[in-house]
């Protein structure tokens, strides 16, 4: 699969931890360039030296994915290093876990639908005219609650649901531009993001609301995003559970609402 990445620039925001780090480093090696968005400097300088270790080409750029400005400016610093983009990763999340009636200022909600709806819709659109330069592709690192609403996470299902809707939209309007389009869907993967989430008060949640039990190792999760990546797939959903899913809300879409209870934490 590494030669399908020789010689392009690939964009990957929510660079400096958990998916997209680890998808950073995946894809490191040499003849492949590679442009790291985030909000904190530090860690993703650590990631930066990662890759460059392994041979890349790569630079490490501050972005706060829900700030129009800082999209505009991450694809515009990245476009001219590297003279133009193959790839766009849109990686960058921010997780919570709430029951509606425990919320009572909202305003987290929105943060989230900026970082997690807003911070890929602003980013694909200012790297378009470049990726259609060279019949790049667009990838949005979704979740299966933008295929399934979960309980105690109406604010996540709700930017994940949009998410997964943008691309799917935005993928018939490239039909023929040479641009591909490809959305993953992990399940639960073993990384912090739940733990840093908002929980009720809008504050850091400090564990997880899901049963983490099973949870897929970050490194398979990027093994087949990096698969879907390069065979430029419409679509991965990446568990079992998740496919079964789909097919189980047409036909018994009740017995779906309580394998999605079930999957709450227990303690």
């Amino acid at each position: 699969m590494s030669a399908a990445f020789q010689g392009r620039t690939i964009l990957i925001t929510g660079a400096s931890d958990g998916i997209g780090a680890e998808l950073a480093r995946s894809l490191a090696a040499p003849g492949v360039s590679l442009a790291l968005a985030a909000r904190g400097l530090d860690r993703l300088r650590q990631v930066e030296a990662q890759c460059r270790e392994k041979g890349a080409e790569a630079l490490a750029l501050r972005c706060d994915v829900s700030v129009e400005a800082d999209c505009r400016d991450f694809i515009e610093r990245a476009a001219g290093r590297f003279g133009g983009i193959d790839i766009l990763v849109n990686n960058a999340g921010v997780s919570g876990h709430a029951f509606l009636e425990e919320v009572e200022d909202f305003s987290w909600y929105e943060t989230m639908m900026r970082v997690n709806y807003f911070g890929s819709l602003w980013c694909s659109r200012y790297a378009l005219s470049h990726l259609k330069a060279r019949r790049g592709l667009l990838v949005g690192v979704c979740s299966l609650a933008g295929k399934h609403g979960i309980p105690g996470r109406t604010a996540y299902s709700a930017s994940k649901f949009a998410q997964a809707a943008f691309f799917e939209a935005l993928r018939i309007e490239l039909r023929g531009s040479g641009v591909d389009v490809t959305v993953v869907f992990p399940g639960v993967v073993a990384t912090d993001i739940r733990i840093h989430g908002y929980g009720p008060d809008g504050k850091a949640a400090g564990a997880s609301g899901l049963d983490e039990r099973g949870a897929m190792p970050v490194g398979e999760c990027v093994r087949l995003i990096v698969s879907a990546m390069a065979a430029r797939r419409r679509e991965l959903v990446m568990t079992a559970q998740g496919k079964l899913g789909q097919w189980m809300k047409l036909i018994a879409p009740s017995l779906v609402d309580r394998i999605a209870l079930a999957a709450l934490r227990r303690d």
